[in-house]
């Protein structure tokens, strides 16, 4: 029996999780993602311009103009296909500051950039325009929160690099250890 104890009492009993915590870094290439951003601009403004001819055109709705202004509207057409190029941007500016700053940066970017979506869908149900228009540029804006969300998110995948440190006891320090004797059985 005294030799068991003498036994037990000379080894040491290893405490749980006594490896630091490995430390994660985010590096983002700004070039890349920026690179990407400009081209979601474009992308953007193109689906305004498309989505506006195709409910013009095809279905004969006058989205943000009259009729009497023709499939290529009025200058409102322009602003929205520049309107759409400059949310596209924002989205960018916004996704660069998320990658930075929080983690799970694509999660929130993902709810903000949907959440603004769904208010630029019901955004136009709230003038007094017949229920055709409404419901076309509802369906436009839905087509645009949708392509600049899957198109930045590939593009913050793509630039963003994410590095796992592994962090180690200094060489003079051994990890710290417990003995029956400190105290603890």
């Amino acid at each position: 029996m005294d030799r068991q104890f003498n036994l037990r009492r000379t080894m040491t009993i290893p405490m749980g999780g006594q490896e630091p915590e490995p430390e994660v870094q985010r590096r983002v290439d700004g070039r890349t993602l920026w690179s990407g951003g400009a081209a979601t601009a474009v992308v953007a403004a193109l689906i305004a311009l498309v989505g506006i001819l195709v409910c013009r055109w095809l279905f004969t709705i006058p989205i943000l103009a009259p009729k009497r202004d023709g499939a290529w509207g009025d200058a409102s057409t322009a602003g929205y296909v520049f309107a759409s190029a400059a949310v596209a941007l924002v989205a960018t500016a916004l996704m660069h500051l998320l990658l930075l700053s929080t983690p799970r940066p694509r999660v929130f970017f993902t709810w903000i950039l949907g959440l603004a979506t769904v208010i630029a869908v019901v955004f136009p149900f709230s003038t007094t325009a017949p229920v055709s228009q409404k419901l076309a540029t509802g369906f436009v804006n839905l087509v645009l929160g949708i392509a600049i969300g899957t198109l930045l998110g590939e593009v913050s995948a793509r630039a963003t690099q994410r590095r796992v440190i592994r962090r180690s006891y200094p060489e003079s320090t051994p990890p710290p250890s417990r003995t029956p004797d400190d105290g603890y059985r």
